[in-house]
């Protein structure tokens, strides 16, 4: 997703850099908690990977424009599973602003509302994670119904956050609304296919297990916590 030019414009825009900051220093409190207890090689090899795939979402995969926004498959919970939460969070923001400053420089003003509505669902699909999956399941083992939970989720955030960033633009308008409809209605397709792609994934890495010791994966993928 990237909100269009112009739909939050002049000073409304300064709430964004609030938000963005918000988010980018919980995900800079999670990058410092899980350099010191995996690694700062882990964290930086998991968030060079996180951005390269970040970056092929937004630029290889099909994306759509339609009403405030574009329709993108960010798997989000697929980083989040995979990688981890800080890896996934920081592959996010640096994949994004690369986009921006090299191949959508139209995109930049808005870094701060795409920065926000990208991490923020990120980060409380994290906290879900920890309550709809038992400690001791390693993520390679989760089942369709907590996928689906986890994706709908992420999914809805971002829908949420955007239908946010265009009313708070351009208010309560016929045309505005019905923007925001189009583009929720057009994320279903994603919100239906999210959940096959994390279990295609953790199916492969289950069997991968020569990655079961390695520091390109997010430990739980192999190990309950």
């Amino acid at each position: 997703m990237h909100i269009e030019p112009g739909v939050v414009e002049g000073t409304k825009i300064v709430l964004s850099y609030a938000t963005a900051a918000a988010a980018l220093g919980y995900a800079a409190k999670l990058a410092w908690e899980t350099g010191r207890s995996e690694g700062w090689f882990a964290l930086a090899a998991r968030s060079l990977v996180a951005t390269l795939l970040v970056f092929s979402f937004f630029e290889v995969l099909p994306h759509h424009p339609v009403g405030v926004s574009e329709v993108h498959l960010i798997m989000g919970s697929t980083l989040l599973l995979t990688l981890g939460a800080a890896p996934a969070a920081l592959g996010l923001a640096a994949g994004l602003l690369i986009q921006g400053l090299f191949f959508a420089p139209d995109d930049l003003p808005q870094y701060g509302m795409n920065v926000t509505t990208l991490l923020v669902p990120l980060l409380a699909i994290r906290a879900l994670a920890q309550r709809i999956i038992p400690s001791q399941t390693r993520y390679v083992d989760i089942g369709y119904t907590q996928a689906l939970k986890l994706s709908t989720a992420y999914q809805g955030g971002i829908v949420a956050w955007v239908a946010f960033w265009a009313l708070y633009g351009q208010g309560l308008q016929g045309d505005n609304l019905s923007d925001i409809a189009r583009f929720g209605a057009a994320y279903m397709s994603v919100l239906l296919l999210e959940p096959l792609v994390d279990l295609a994934v953790l199916a492969v890495a289950k069997q991968w297990h020569r990655l079961s010791s390695s520091r390109w994966v997010e430990p739980r993928l192999y190990r309950g916590a």
